[in-house]
């Protein structure tokens, strides 16, 4: 039995070497997972399965090539799509109608904006519908849009500024004037958006008219008659809009928002344009928050809600799994979200190399959703998540391996000289 026992250890044990070797190898591949060899006796069954406690076992056998699913070390790339798992969890991937698993996150946009890996395999997750809301149904082909984005008129317009309680009132109130200065005390500008995306300078002056009383007058892209009466815009129903404020500074009128409304088609004949955005153009002024204090005048705010069209950027995913676009104009998009996997038992995958995985019988059926959810971990753009692999580790143990195999081979060099010298009695 001497040669057998050597035999089976010299096998093992090569298998064990095997094994490291290929963790060695695959110490800098991104996702990969190490293993280790997993061995266990064997005895001889005697006839009609009795045994003794003097039996004497046959050696060993390779039990298991048991995968080490522990997390690997997280490094920051620049490529925004190279995403890592912190936690439980595969990313689920599509080749070609085969659904596989893979912790390699190393992906970029093929030519039909797919997420895809290395091998041009589909990383799959929920998409979005037009107006950017992720459809958490089953997981398809994540594909980025790559269309510019429409542009969107604004329908509300919120100013925040404090006018100069020490101004003085004229004592005769002069016509308004937007080409003359004197006319008004102050005046603010901000961007505006029609229904095309074309961009408008509204332009806002503040005329004192009496104590605690003012009047704003409004233009478009600076468009006036000869007398500087400003052409197509109306504030509340009227050519201007009175400021009322109490002795505290507060606004007391208008009590609520107005309508500002833009007759782009005459803004459009005055400076001799074409433009065919809708018109009127009718938005919300919110002027809520004025105060008229003694300080300087100075706007605190000043925000609206329309943006011309744009395109596509860039990308960023965040913890949750959402990739989101990032557009010309300034504005960001819902592009979709990325799923992950969880399995009750991973070491039960099989390996199909390539950093993929497959279900088996083993490792269950698996649970199917968007990280920081459930058991599911978080994701980390422009980051890669190393291999496992401590090289320190595996030379120390090919070096306890390669100790085992001489020993194997000493037991059958000793079987040797023993049948040597029975040979030479």
């Amino acid at each position: 039995m001497g040669f057998q026992h050597g035999l089976s250890g010299l096998s093992t044990t090569s298998t064990s070497l095997d094994v490291i070797g290929n963790n060695i190898a695959n110490a800098n591949t991104a996702g990969f997972k190490l293993s280790h060899a997993q061995f266990t006796d064997v005895y001889a069954n005697a006839l009609g399965g009795e045994t003794s406690i003097n039996k004497v076992g046959i050696g060993s056998k390779v039990a298991d090539i048991a995968q080490q699913f522990s997390q690997g070390n997280i490094s920051s790339t620049s490529n925004p799509l190279d995403i890592a798992v912190n936690g439980a969890g595969f990313f689920r991937m599509n080749n070609g109608g085969e659904v596989t698993y893979s912790r390699n996150g190393q992906f970029h946009v093929d030519k039909n904006g797919f997420i895809v890996n290395s091998d041009n395999i589909n990383l799959t997750g929920y998409q979005t519908d037009a107006a950017g809301n992720i459809i958490s149904t089953a997981p398809s082909n994540l594909q980025l849009s790559t269309a510019d984005i429409s542009p969107s008129a604004t329908t509300t317009f919120s100013a925040g500024f404090n006018l100069d309680s020490r101004t003085d009132v004229p004592a005769v109130i002069p016509a308004f004037d937007a080409t003359d200065p004197t006319t008004y005390a102050n005046s603010t500008s901000a961007t505006i958006f029609d229904s095309l995306g074309n961009s408008h300078v509204f332009t806002m002056f503040y005329q004192k008219t009496g104590s605690g009383a003012w009047d704003t007058f409004a233009t478009v892209d600076g468009a006036t008659t000869a007398a500087g009466v400003p052409v197509g815009v109306t504030l509340g129903g009227g050519a201007s809009q009175a400021l009322a404020f109490d002795t505290n500074g507060l606004l007391t009128g208008p009590a609520a928002p107005i309508v500002a409304s833009i007759d782009l088609a005459a803004i459009a004949t005055n400076l001799g344009i074409v433009n065919d955005a809708t018109t009127p153009m009718d938005f919300t002024l919110d002027l809520s928050t004025v105060t008229q204090f003694g300080a300087n005048f100075g706007v605190n705010s000043l925000s609206q809600d329309g943006f011309a069209s744009g395109r596509l950027a860039g990308f960023s995913v965040a913890g949750d799994g959402t990739v989101s676009g990032s557009f010309t104009n300034g504005e960001s998009r819902t592009l979709g979200q990325v799923v992950l996997a969880h399995f009750a038992n991973p070491q039960g995958l099989t390996p199909l190399g390539g950093t993929q995985w497959a279900q088996s019988a083993d490792s269950g059926e698996p649970l199917v959703g968007a990280p920081r959810t459930g058991p599911l971990g978080v994701l980390e753009s422009s980051s890669i998540e190393e291999s496992n692999v401590d090289l320190t580790t595996e030379l120390v143990n090919m070096i306890t391996a390669q100790r085992n195999y001489q020993a194997n081979a000493k037991t059958i060099e000793t079987q040797d000289a023993i049948l040597q010298t029975l040979v030479n009695l």
